[in-house]
């Protein structure tokens, strides 16, 4: 297999930038840069000159590791060069490893050759894409358990004992004559029983898990002049959105990612909706109706010191009544059908937590940090609820006793689709579509 090398660190200037090689040639290449390194330390960080390996001159002085295989992370032999952060060194640096024989590594290559070389599992390798991008210190938490290999472990139970249940019906079909006991046969519906609602629990932890991964959208809508882009400033806590007492001063969407209990949120501005003239404005308020449509949340702003209800808003996502101004009214001011309205003041930030809380809660029941383990990826949740199906298939036929012959196919199915989220049983395919999401370098 070629040996590869990427910068490890994001380009640009820095103190420091991590050049990273993995394969045969990895150590040789280093040698090369680094003569003094004839009796190089197994994980240990030597000083070192980095030099031209044809002319002999100083590029750099810089700290050398090499880990041996298998006991590094990709199971090969892998040299990490901690050089100082110029991109032009580290360009230089990454040009001679290509002269000594390397190859720029593909996205993601270094962790597909720790999944092929057994380091880690499918899923460990998506948790760790996970990890770096993830945005709240929640997403990162998440991603840190499934990076230890907590997911694996909690579908190992339900695996094995499937396999159990498999090699007993198949022995039965390959040397008894007769069919299983009545005994067996119910343990075996109890257990199908257990493994469907070990999958269940698992599959429908994604609701909370794709909010702390992908987070919430969340629109800022009402008539002009209530106070929109005022409260969008305080909730990013930066003046973003211009603001003015002129009514339709915003005239596009304009959205900022906030971290609210842990939780990513996509928090929009949105132009007024009214009726207008002005063919630009026009735009803007079309785009606002799009936000509307794509938003998991909706903040319906009215200003609490003004005669007008809230603007009526045609969509799906569960809206919050918001009474924006609050400060400048007292209760018994506020119009009754408003009363159920959270009250805020953009100018002195009245209300906000509350605010947050009824964000979360719209799509949270408890409006606190999800907890436990969850299901975070697309691709897991789809091949868990795949899964299920199969033992609900297999159950149904156990409970008609039917054939052994006709029990086995949905349970292969169901092993087949775990297998699919830790690695054993998936295809070039769908190796090669999970991997080029991963960014260079790791």
């Amino acid at each position: 297999m070629n040996t590869i090398v990427a910068p490890a660190t994001p380009i640009g200037r820095g103190a420091i930038a991590i050049v990273r090689l993995s394969g045969r040639l990895a150590l040789p290449i280093i040698q090369k840069l680094a003569p003094q390194l004839d009796n190089v330390k197994v994980r240990h960080a030597s000083l070192v000159k980095i030099r031209h390996p044809d002319s002999g001159e100083p590029l750099d002085e810089a700290l050398v590791t090499y880990f041996q295989a298998p006991h590094s992370v990709t199971g090969e032999d892998v040299v990490e060069i901690s050089c100082h952060g110029s991109p032009t060194l580290v360009r230089t640096i990454l040009d001679l490893t290509l002269h000594l024989g390397a190859r720029i590594a593909e996205p993601g290559e270094f962790t597909l050759r720790a999944l092929s070389n057994g380091k880690i599992n499918l899923a460990q390798a998506e948790a760790i894409r996970d990890l770096i991008s993830a945005r709240t210190v929640t997403a990162a938490r998440q991603a840190v358990r499934q990076v230890g290999g907590e997911l694996s472990v909690a579908l190992e139970q339900s695996k094995s004992e499937l396999i159990r249940i498999i090699v007993l019906f198949e022995s039965a079909l390959e040397f008894v004559e007769d069919d299983l006991p009545q005994t067996e046969m119910e343990a075996i519906e109890n257990s199908l029983d257990s493994i469907e609602a070990n999958l269940t629990n698992l599959a429908n932890s994604f609701a909370a898990g794709r909010l702390v991964k992908d987070g919430i959208r969340v629109a800022i809508v009402g008539r002009p002049n209530v106070g929109k882009s005022s409260l969008f400033n305080r909730l990013v806590e930066q003046d973003r959105a211009i603001v003015t007492d002129i009514p339709g001063t915003t005239r596009d969407t304009l959205t900022e990612s906030i971290d609210v209990r842990g939780i990513p949120v996509l928090l929009t501005d949105t132009a007024g909706l009214r009726e207008t003239s002005d063919s630009i404005e026009s735009l803007g308020i079309e785009r606002s109706k799009r936000a509307i449509i794509d938003a998991d949340v909706i903040l319906n702003v009215i200003d609490a010191t003004g005669p007008d209800g809230p603007t009526l808003v045609e969509a799906e996502a569960p809206q919050l009544l918001i009474l924006n101004k609050s400060d400048l009214v007292s209760t018994d001011e506020l119009d009754h059908s408003a009363a159920n309205g959270i009250r805020v003041s953009a100018l002195t930030g009245q209300g906000l937590d509350e605010l947050r809380a009824g964000i979360l809660k719209c799509l949270n029941q408890n409006g606190g940090q999800p907890e436990g383990l969850l299901i975070t990826n697309a691709r897991h949740h789809d091949l868990l609820r795949a899964a299920t199906t199969e033992i609900q298939s297999a159950r149904s036929l156990v409970g008609e006793r039917a054939g052994e012959e006709l029990i086995v196919v949905p349970l292969h199915n169901a092993l087949k689709y775990l297998g699919q989220i830790t690695g054993e049983t998936t295809t070039e395919d769908i190796l090669s579509e999970i991997f080029s999401t991963f960014c260079i370098g790791k």
